[in-house]
């Protein structure tokens, strides 16, 4: 599982890669969390050595990683991911086969996008209740019990009410994730609004020194913003 693009090229096809070692017979799965434009480029590396490719970036962090609760997000060589089906069985709950390289890195930014965008609206949600004199602990109880219920919320907000941010899933790779989604969306003339404002927010907390704490961490760059209008 590599960071970014450059890396998972790297790692594949760069002197003394992974490539260089492959041959028919073989196989390559990455888990790593890129553009579909590096899954091509990488597959036919692996392709061109007569081996076989699989895309497979996860849903879910630290906890599920450790729990064998991961769920892949496969594409490429059908044969691969039949092969492979053992060990994605041991370490995650789900493995989808969504077919030809490049579903895969799509369906993930697809669900990190959304994931950001739902933190961000969380984030800007908690601090107005702060401004509004509720209790942040209030809200997190009341939105578990409603139809916005999510575990994400249950498991982040105790610990953002206390401005604490334990990493499971860093702040700059949910950035990174949702700028090549962005990326994505605008080469299918696809407006995203919504989630463009959020990637705007962790700009800001990366600027402000976040980028290693946990994505939750984007509730500094909201209380930053009602600093500045105080100010004003």
């Amino acid at each position: 599982m590599l960071s970014d693009p450059p890396a998972a090229v790297q790692v594949a096809t760069g002197p003394d890669g992974v490539v260089a070692g492959l041959s028919a017979g073989k196989g390559y799965v990455d888990v790593s969390t890129i553009d579909p434009a590096t899954v091509a480029d990488v597959a036919a590396a692996v392709r061109a050595a007569g081996a076989l490719y699989l895309e497979a970036p996860v849903s879910g962090s630290k906890g599920p990683a450790e729990q064998g609760a991961l769920i892949f997000l496969t594409a490429g060589d059908k044969a691969l991911f039949e092969a492979v089906s053992g060990p994605l069985g041991v370490m995650g709950k789900a493995s989808f086969f969504l077919g030809e390289v490049g579903a895969g890195a799509n369906m993930k930014l697809v669900v990190n996008a959304v994931m950001g965008a739902m933190m961000a609206a969380f984030a800007e949600g908690m601090s107005l209740a702060d401004r509004l004199g509720l209790q942040q602990q209030d809200v997190i109880d009341v939105v578990a019990l409603g139809a916005i219920a999510s575990p994400m919320f249950a498991l982040k907000g105790p610990a953002m009410a206390k401005a604490r941010y334990p990493t499971a899933f860093p702040l700059k790779h949910q950035q990174k994730d949702l700028r090549l989604a962005i990326a994505e969306a605008d080469a299918a003339a696809q407006p995203l609004a919504v989630i463009a404002a959020a990637n705007d927010l962790y700009v800001r907390a990366r600027q402000q020194g976040h980028g290693d704490a946990d994505f939750s961490a984007v509730l500094e760059a909201v209380k930053g913003q009602q600093q500045q209008q105080q100010q004003q």
